[in-house]
């Protein structure tokens, strides 16, 4: 089954109000990110599964891509889990990800 999400979905699934300003920076990570389609059907399970290990899925205010990011008071044995799915995930869809520096957060860049 194939399910193509809209800007506005993306933005309740992601538990943003739509707005004129949430809108537009939506649509900016989606014309930005490259191959956004090919992996965007799966979004919403990816953030259900990053929710069970204490990360979650948002939009970045600094730069134009979707980040994925864990808590900042994880414990060690989520924060293994929570990298692990993040890497599983990316090596699944074939994502590169660009890793903030010391932090556990990562900015979906787009397809390899």
């Amino acid at each position: 089954m194939h399910l193509d999400l809209t800007p506005e979905a993306l933005l309740a699934q992601l538990g943003y109000t739509k707005t004129q300003q949430t809108l537009k920076q939506m649509n900016d990570i989606i014309a930005n990110t490259e191959g956004f389609e090919k992996f965007s059907q799966h979004i919403p399970s990816f953030s259900d599964a990053l929710a069970v290990e204490k990360g979650y899925l948002a939009m970045s205010n600094s730069v134009p891509h979707l980040k994925i990011k864990c808590n900042e008071d994880i414990a060690a044995d989520n924060l293994s889990a929570f990298t692990d799915l993040v890497k599983h995930w990316a090596d699944k869809y074939k994502l590169e990800l660009k890793q903030v520096k010391n932090k556990n957060t990562y900015y979906i860049i787009g397809c390899k």
